[in-house]
C-alpha cells in the first residue's frame, strides 16, 4: 500500500463534499465538545466543524498548547528526527472556527450534559467526544508509579518524558546498559516498544557501540516479532537480549532508587531503565462511568459509548475490537464519529462505517533505512470493529523495498498531522 498526502487528504475532502450540511438557520447551533487534542480529538473537531459548514458549534478541550506526537518519538530517540519536528499547535483549528480551550477536563455530568474544567466553569454539550488517550494503571508495576518517572521514564506520552529519556541515553556511560520493561497487552501502539529498542540500538551503534540492551517482557510474543528479531540480528548483532515469561519476565518489580529490575529473583542493574507500565483509558472516561474494566466499550457503527449514546469515545481509550490502539486508528475512528455526530445534529446523510490502520516501524536508520509495516481494513459488526483483511512486511525483503516503506511512513506523518491540525 502506497500512501501519500494527496490520497490521504483526498478521501476526507471527497467525503466532506458529498456530506456537507447547510447552516441551520433560525435556531441556536447544536454544541459538540471534544476532550483531547490528539489524533482522535483534533481530527473529530476539525471534520465536524468543516463538514457542517458552521452549523455546529465545536469546542476542543486540550491542556497542551503544543501537541507532541508519541508516534515518531522513537525516531527522535534514535537521532533521526528533531524534537521540534514532533510538535504541532492548534492555531489553524482556531482559525477555522473551533473554540480551542487550553484546560483540563476534570468531570462529566451526563445528566446535565456538561463538562467541568480544572480552571473553573463548565461547558454544555449536545454531543460529547472523549479522546483522552491512555493513563497508567496504579500498582501495575511493583516499585514504580508516576512519582518515579523521572528516575525510570516511561516516555509513552509525547513531550517532556521523551526528552528526558533521550537525555539519559546521551549521558549513559560508555559500555552502559539500557533496560526496557515492556507493557502487557493491550496497550498503545503494539510495535512501539520494539521500535524504541531498535532506535536506541541505532543511537548506540554510532555513539556508544559497546552498550547493551535488555528487554524484560511480560508477553510471550509481540507485534512484528519476526521482523524486529531479523533486523536486530542484521544491524545490531550481540547488542540486544530479550527475556520473556519463560525466563521470568512475567514476575518483575523495579527499584528506582537503585536503578535495578528484579526478574523472578534475579536482580539486573541498568544505567537507564525505561518502564512502560500497563495502561488503561484516560481518567476522564473512568470518571464519566463509561468503562468496563480498563477500557470503554463502544458501538462499532459510530464509536458511541454503549452506556451513553450521546458520547463517542475514540482512540486508545476505547475497546476497539480487532483494531490496534494507534494514531492511524484514532484518526480513522474520528472520521466515522464526526460523520455520525454531524448526521445526528444536522439530519445529514451518514454512510456505513469503514476503518483502516497501518503501523510503520523503523528498525535501522543510517545508510539504508530498514522500515517495516503492518495494517488492515475493518468494518463495523454488531459485536465489534472486525478486520476484513490485512498485510504485513515479510522477512528477507529487498533493502530498496524497506527504504521505500520508511519513506512511505514519512509521507503518512505529514499527511495525518495536516489532517489533524489543518496545517499546510
Amino acid at each position: 500500500m502506497t500512501l501519500n498526502r494527496r490520497h490521504f487528504m483526498g478521501t476526507g475532502a471527497a467525503l466532506a463534499a458529498a456530506l456537507s450540511a447547510p447552516m441551520v438557520m433560525g435556531q441556536s447551533r447544536p454544541r459538540v465538545v471534544v476532550v483531547g487534542g490528539g489524533a482522535g480529538g483534533a481530527t473529530a473537531a476539525r471534520y465536524i466543524a468543516k463538514d457542517s459548514n458552521g452549523a455546529i458549534d465545536v469546542t476542543l478541550i486540550e491542556p497542551s498548547r503544543t501537541y507532541y506526537t508519541c508516534w515518531f518519538s522513537n525516531l527522535y530517540l534514535g537521532g533521526v528526527r528533531t524534537f521540534d519536528s514532533l510538535g504541532h499547535t492548534y492555531g489553524a483549528l482556531a482559525a477555522d472556527g473551533i473554540n480551542v480551550v487550553h484546560d483540563y477536563a476534570v468531570g462529566v455530568d451526563r445528566d446535565a450534559k456538561t463538562v467541568s474544567l480544572a480552571g473553573g466553569g463548565s461547558l454544555p454539550y449536545d454531543r460529547l467526544i472523549l479522546s483522552p488517550g491512555i493513563d497508567f494503571k496504579d500498582g501495575a508495576m511493583p516499585g514504580w508509579d508516576v512519582s518515579a518517572q523521572n528516575a525510570m521514564p516511561h516516555a509513552y506520552k509525547g513531550g517532556s518524558q521523551t526528552q528526558l529519556l533521550k537525555a539519559q541515553l546521551e549521558a549513559m556511560p560508555e559500555g552502559g546498559r539500557f533496560i526496557m520493561v515492556a507493557p502487557p497487552n493491550p496497550y498503545r501502539c503494539p510495535p512501539g516498544p520494539y521500535e524504541r529498542v531498535s532506535m536506541v540500538a541505532n543511537y548506540f551503534k554510532y555513539n556508544n557501540p559497546t552498550a547493551s540492551i535488555l528487554i524484560v517482557d511480560l508477553k510471550e510474543k509481540f507485534s512484528k516479532q519476526a521482523l524486529f528479531e531479523e533486523g536486530w540480528q542484521r544491524h545490531y548483532s550481540g547488542m540486544i537480549e530479550r527475556l520473556g515469561p519463560d525466563f521470568g519476565g512475567a514476575n518483575v518489580s523495579v527499584n528506582p532508587a537503585e536503578m535495578t529490575v528484579d526478574i523472578d529473583g534475579a536482580v539486573e542493574k541498568g544505567d537507564v531503565v525505561n518502564v512502560i507500565p500497563a495502561m488503561q483509558a484516560g481518567r476522564i472516561v473512568h470518571q464519566a462511568g463509561l468503562t468496563e474494566g480498563d477500557w470503554a466499550p463502544v458501538n462499532a457503527a459510530d464509536m458511541s459509548s454503549k452506556m451513553d449514546a450521546d458520547i463517542h469515545i475514540l482512540g486508545d481509550a476505547s475497546a476497539q475490537g480487532d483494531m490496534p490502539k494507534s494514531g492511524f486508528s484514532a484518526n480513522s475512528q474520528a472520521k466515522v464519529a464526526a460523520m455520525a455526530v454531524r448526521g445526528a445534529l444536522t439530519d445529514s446523510r451518514v454512510f456505513p462505517a469503514k476503518y483502516s490502520n497501518t503501523c510503520w516501524s523503523l528498525i535501522h536508520a543510517v545508510d539504508q533505512p530498514d522500515g517495516v509495516k503492518v495494517g488492515a481494513n475493518y468494518e463495523a459488526t454488531e459485536e465489534k470493529i472486525a478486520s476484513t483483511g490485512g498485510f504485513i512486511s515479510q522477512p528477507g525483503e529487498d533493502v530498496g523495498l524497506r527504504a521505500d516503506t520508511y519513506r512511505e511512513s514519512l509521507a503518512w506523518y505529514d499527511a495525518i498531522t495536516s489532517d489533524m491540525f489543518g496545517a499546510a
